[in-house]
């Protein structure tokens, strides 16, 4: 009886792999659906050298990319250097039951399947590939200088689809983002959310910004703002507010794109949508603020001249934060630009592979 007993709660263990090259929400939901699928969640991550072998240059290095997969909610273990090829060997070194991927197609530079072996032993599972959002997708929003991807009606929530294609229930709502003027939370946010309130003692952090691109600047930041107290939100800027201080075709990520990005790292605790680009007394008030943070980058004024971070720092709840990184979106967008030709090449025979793959589906 006891043996049937151990049998039952043993852990499950999930082998999910990948380049995780500009890590976006797709990546995150990916990982999301992966542990629902059992208890322990191991995530390889493949070099700088693979990723150049079999697809093309990555934007980020092998060290950003490493921590930018550990600081997802749902990761429990991050494998460097993760073999591009998924082998059984690979999952009894990790002890894990089996591999999770998207239902898309993934293929060597010669084109083989990358899960053949364990497809073939039975040792492979597949989540729902999260539609609208890709490396490849961003890469050629920066390399065409495109607005298309823009939102301009600032109190437009999610698609209503989202709504049915994912539930939460009511209680598992937090009450930060759906109060005045704010876009109302949905149940595709909320499903990111932690879904808790603040305890009625704990210090309550406030920072805000674009956070385009979300990356491990951005998560430098957010884990030292999360030491200034107990419960972190975070206010994201619609996408005028962000092309009004940033220009050209910023935000690259769309302001629901931003939103869900922010939402799956393990130091936030809620976000506002759409929050206003001035930290007023009343927001002060309403969201029970104890410390309000910025990093080291340009305040710059609100569209009357004003400093949009006054009143904090009039009551003297404001702070500076060095995270002591300094890379921001405008560095992302440069590297992209200096390699432009050899993106250009690896969105080519993405696109062409993809085009190869609808083709067979349709055959068979």
């Amino acid at each position: 009886m006891n043996g049937e007993s151990s049998k039952r709660k043993k852990s499950i263990r999930i082998w999910v792999d990948g380049c995780f090259d500009m890590v976006h929400f797709g990546h995150a939901n990916a990982l999301r659906q992966a542990k629902q699928m059992g208890d322990y969640l191991v995530v390889g991550v493949h070099s700088d050298e693979e990723i150049m072998k079999h697809k093309g240059p990555p934007v980020f290095s092998q060290e950003e990319r490493y921590k930018m997969v550990r600081a997802i909610k749902w990761v429990d273990e991050v494998v460097e250097n993760a073999p591009y090829v998924t082998t059984l060997e690979t999952l009894d070194t990790y002890n894990c039951d089996f591999c999770v991927h998207g239902d898309d197609i993934t293929t060597t530079s010669d084109g083989t399947d990358t899960y053949h072996l364990v497809k073939a032993a039975e040792r492979y599972k597949e989540c729902k590939r999260t539609v609208g959002i890709s490396t490849t997708d961003l890469v050629g929003r920066m390399l065409l200088v495109t607005k298309s991807h823009h939102e301009r009606d600032e109190t437009k929530g999610p698609n209503k689809n989202d709504l049915k294609e994912v539930g939460l229930s009511q209680d598992g709502r937090s009450p930060y983002t759906g109060t005045k003027q704010f876009v109302p939370t949905t149940k595709r946010i909320a499903q990111f959310s932690e879904g808790h309130e603040p305890k009625p003692n704990d210090k309550i952090v406030y920072v805000a910004g674009a956070f385009d691109l979300f990356h491990v600047g951005h998560l430098d930041f957010l884990e030292k703002a999360s030491q200034y107290g107990d419960y972190l939100i975070v206010g994201i800027h619609s996408d005028p507010v962000v092309n009004r201080y940033k220009g050209s075709n910023y935000p690259i990520m769309n302001l629901h794109e931003r939103v869900l990005s922010v939402l799956t790292n393990k130091y936030v605790s809620e976000v506002i949508i759409g929050a206003p680009y001035t930290v007023t007394m009343q927001m002060i008030n309403d969201f029970k603020i104890d410390a309000v943070c910025h990093g080291m980058t340009p305040i710059l004024p609100d569209v009357d001249g004003s400093d949009p971070y006054e009143i904090p720092k009039e009551i003297g709840i404001f702070h500076r934060i060095d995270s002591s990184n300094d890379l921001t979106s405008d560095m992302i967008v440069q590297r992209i630009i200096r390699n432009k030709f050899l993106f250009e090449e690896r969105n080519k025979k993405k696109e062409a592979k993809e085009v190869y793959i609808e083709n067979m589906i349709r055959k068979q």
